[in-house]
């Protein structure tokens, strides 16, 4: 296979991770992948440093390659780093919108509405990647983009529990929709906070399934918190 290939295989092993089709810890043999992407050792262990590189996969020595776990508190710190960043674009957002953008946008919304009244959270979470996806591609800022790539891949298994958390999608929609009425209204100032008031939000929420795993941990005193 010609090393061109390699883009694919990567983005391929990717999709497969974020997925679920790999678990956190799960080890990667190479053998079994270069069968099902069709691909050389070569151009495999390529994709497998570029996953590396983008925190999705991680080197043990002697074990080789799985699939990295990043934990609740590692999360809360990337959605940290996030609203510093998606706010950024949101406000960019606000000063590009265009009134094709502003359709699909408030499209998404009215989408998402949809979702929660019908309970269907799996289409809500997908909405909802979606919708910060194109706050991203209204904003063109690609080296900013880039960044919240890597980090919402980093955090998708997270992202994911949380919208199965009961009552989280309402908590969220109205954030989503300030956040699109501050863009579509040109506002970049209103933007920038309807998008830092949401993040907060999830960071709170990831804070609270924290703290819920550890009073649930096995052989643990929950009042002594030992």
């Amino acid at each position: 296979m010609p090393e061109d290939a390699r883009p694919a295989v990567t983005d391929a092993l990717r999709a497969a991770i974020l997925t679920g089709e790999y678990a956190p810890r799960q080890r990667l043999v190479e053998i079994d992948l270069c069968e099902r992407f069709g691909t050389s050792r070569f151009i495999l262990r390529s994709a497998l440093q570029e996953l590396s590189a983008q925190g999705l996969v991680e080197f043990q020595r002697n074990r080789g390659a799985r699939v990295r776990d990043i934990s609740l508190d590692e999360a809360i710190e990337i959605t940290e780093v996030r609203i510093l960043l998606e706010g950024h674009l949101a406000a960019r957002a606000a000063d590009r919108v265009t009134k094709a953008d502003a359709v699909t946008l408030r499209k998404i919304v009215r989408e998402m509405r949809s979702a929660v009244q019908k309970s269907e959270l799996l289409s809500y979470s997908d909405l909802n990647a979606r919708l910060h996806e194109t706050v991203r591609e209204v904003a063109a800022h690609e080296t900013t983009a880039r960044l919240l790539r890597q980090l919402r891949d980093q955090t998708v298994r997270h992202q994911f529990s949380l919208s199965l958390v009961p009552g989280r999608p309402t908590v969220s929609l109205p954030q989503h929709e300030a956040i699109v009425a501050a863009i579509t209204s040109r506002d970049p100032d209103a933007a920038q906070h309807a998008m830092h008031e949401h993040l907060q939000s999830v960071v709170q929420a990831f804070q609270a399934l924290s703290a819920a795993a550890v009073q649930g941990a096995p052989g643990r005193d929950r009042q002594s918190g030992r």
